[in-house]
């Protein structure tokens, strides 16, 4: 799999699905994002520890300049920081930013890369998928049990370990053909597994289209959010 590096910090390439996705998050205090149904939330943005919407909407301007004009991790911790310190807060750790940048950047990459796999020529010619996690100390168990699984492309599987599956995973889902899985012996699976994701991360982000109660926002945002989805529906 390529490391996100190297997807999101090229000053020419956007990956267009995944930017076009991220713009349809809605940026929510983390108190409305957990009372969201869970298979909703993949549309709503958060960011643990911050309640005020012009911090929320910051958070969010700096990931999607990532993904628009290819700002780096340092790029965006930088930005945040010197926001984040001019309005009385602590700047973001290390850890805490690239928690931060990689679980919302590969979430949008994922987004992306399933409406790709999803497009009607590539299933009939790669009609299965293959869970794909990276097999090193870091790897999370359950995530690890899934590696290397095959399932059907239109698997219902899909709807509940398509990833990011947890807070900065790197696992992946890659296409396969017919021939392939018959080549290499792959079984296709045909029943659940029995571990789960991670919490707050079982379902698919691409399948289903956040729609907020907007009545606690503050105006700016309700019109942003309204004038998103103008411009999403071509009104």
């Amino acid at each position: 799999m390529a490391d996100i590096d190297e997807i999101f910090t090229r000053k020419d390439m956007t990956f267009e699905e995944a930017v076009s996705y991220f713009k349809e998050r809605v940026p929510v205090t983390a108190a409305k994002f957990y009372a969201i149904a869970e298979e909703y939330r993949g549309l709503a943005f958060t960011v643990s520890g911050y309640t005020k919407a012009q911090m929320l909407k910051r958070f969010y301007d700096e990931l999607l300049a990532a993904m628009e004009e290819g700002n780096t991790l340092s790029e965006f911790r930088a930005n945040m920081n010197e926001f984040l310190e001019a309005e009385g807060y602590e700047g973001l750790d290390p850890l805490q930013a690239d928690n931060i940048f990689r679980t919302n950047i590969q979430t949008a990459y994922n987004v992306g890369h399933y409406e790709q796999m999803t497009d009607p020529d590539v299933m009939q010619l790669r009609p299965y998928w293959m869970y794909d996690a990276v097999n090193d100390s870091h790897t999370r168990p359950s995530h690890l049990a899934m590696d290397g699984k095959v399932f059907p492309a239109d698997s219902p599987i899909w709807d509940t370990w398509f990833p990011p599956n947890g807070f900065r995973c790197r696992c992946t889902v890659r296409t396969l053909s017919k021939r392939q899985v018959e080549q290499r012996g792959l079984k296709v699976e045909t029943s659940f597994p029995a571990v789960a994701p991670d919490p707050h991360f079982s379902s698919n982000p691409a399948k289903v289209r956040f729609e907020p109660d907007m009545k606690d926002y503050p105006e700016p945002l309700v019109k942003a959010y309204q004038n998103r989805e103008k411009e999403r529906m071509g009104v």
